[in-house]
């Protein structure tokens, strides 16, 4: 039987220390920013950007109840901008007050410019948190007087770690035995949301009785029963946009413009819709086919000017050209690849014949000498080494098997047969 009349889980187990607080050292361990700040009692007014369930929340209650200030809480989806004038106006009564504004990215221009005066002035110290990229959507007079601050996504390890913590400490969990026997499924469908995680293991408490043994079958079987009560909290909004990205990536129009017509039904924002396409064109398509990108690009700025309801035509039309065209995350690879040797041998140095040579001292030192012009060759190339000493010869780009790639991989072949193996 479920227990309405307990908070969630996740709700249960929220921190209210930095100690306590798993994920995000860069922020908030020994030498992070945030720590830093809070041990001053200098707090500046900030934007906590990652993915939902790593914590903005969190750690928005953390800073206020450890440098003691008046704490308010706003919700984007719900409040207006007569809500933040009401805080504001308190706030002119209160020193130092602390607003958290959870997804922050919803409210509109004029939302966001009734905060402008008050965050200069120092009336609030402004904390607001968003899963979408804040240079699009905050804007640039609220951002330049906030410090953005970027959360990361909570590994298998961190999550699970939340998970023992509960089992071992929550009041309702500890009074009988429940043992993680496989936890695949429990990270799967909770998707790196730490609420989501825990308010499933909560479920799962709640629908079971005696010892227990959490499998993944166990797990699968409780959360599409009960798919509604561990999702209203708002993550239906996440796994919509999920659902439609990898139907255009599996290349089926259909289930694409079906979970499409879900957000357009649900008043998504269109930017959001469109931005998501510019990204997995160039992801999920890549050089396979181009046009994808220009497509998913122009599509962009025509939804922003038409708006709903035409725009839903535009976001079709992109949406079947895009899952209906050949696929290849060629690209995406090479560039993680290329970011994972930087991240293990640093900042190499770049060979003296592709330097820069501005200023005498820098020829002197032989910066450019031996460089080869490539238009001054047969076939506009030479062969030449770009790459650091310590790595050449490595090869990031392996294209994808698709026509258009194909002949990309002939032509790299032919080029650099000697170097590459293409």
């Amino acid at each position: 039987m479920l227990n309405s009349s307990l908070p969630p889980l996740a709700e249960r187990m929220r921190p209210s220390r930095l100690e306590d607080l798993v994920g995000q050292e860069h922020l908030v361990g020994e030498k992070g920013i945030i720590r830093r700040a809070i041990s001053t009692g200098n707090v500046p007014s900030m934007i906590l950007w990652g993915p939902p369930g790593v914590g903005k929340t969190t750690i928005a209650n953390i800073i206020a109840n450890e440098v003691k200030r008046p704490f308010y809480t706003l919700s984007a989806v719900s409040a207006g901008v007569k809500d933040v004038r009401e805080v504001i106006e308190k706030a002119k009564h209160t020193l130092r007050v602390i607003l958290f504004i959870d997804e922050i990215h919803r409210f509109n221009k004029s939302q966001q410019d009734a905060l402008l005066g008050a965050v200069e002035k120092g009336v609030i110290t402004l904390i607001g948190a968003t899963t979408e990229n804040p240079s699009f959507e905050v804007n640039s007079a609220l951002l330049s007087r906030c410090q953005v601050y970027t959360l990361k996504a909570l590994d298998q390890n961190d999550l699970m770690k939340m998970v023992d913590h509960a089992l071992q400490n929550d009041e309702v969990l500890k009074k009988r035995s429940i043992v993680i026997k496989e936890q695949e499924a429990l990270l799967t469908i909770s998707g790196g949301d730490a609420r989501k995680l825990l308010n499933l293991v909560d479920l799962i408490d709640q629908s079971t009785t005696g010892d227990l043994e959490v499998t993944d079958d166990l797990v699968i079987n409780i959360a599409q029963k009960h798919i509604a009560i561990y999702d209203k909290s708002g993550e239906q909004h996440y796994d919509i946009i999920s659902a439609f990205i990898k139907s255009v990536r599996g290349s089926d129009p259909n289930a694409a413009v079906y979970y499409l017509a879900r957000m357009v039904e649900g008043g998504e924002d269109v930017k959001f819709i469109a931005r998501r396409m510019v990204i997995l064109a160039s992801e999920d398509i890549g050089n396979a086919n181009p046009t994808a990108l220009v497509m998913a690009t122009s599509t962009f700025q025509a939804v922003n000017v038409i708006g709903y309801p035409e725009a839903r035509i535009i976001l079709s039309q992109c949406a079947v050209y895009l899952a209906s065209s050949p696929k290849s995350n060629a690209s995406y690879m090479a560039i993680n690849e290329a970011m994972r040797v930087i991240g293990e041998t640093g900042d190499l140095p770049v060979p003296l014949s592709i330097r820069n040579a501005p200023t005498k001292l820098m020829k002197d030192m032989d910066y450019g000498k031996g460089y080869q012009y490539a238009h001054d060759f047969k076939g506009n190339f030479t062969n030449i080494e770009f790459l650091p000493d310590k790595i050449k010869g490595t090869r990031f780009y392996n294209p994808g098997s698709n026509p258009r790639e194909d002949e990309l991989r002939n032509y790299l072949k032919k080029l650099w047969k000697e170097k590459y193996n293409y």
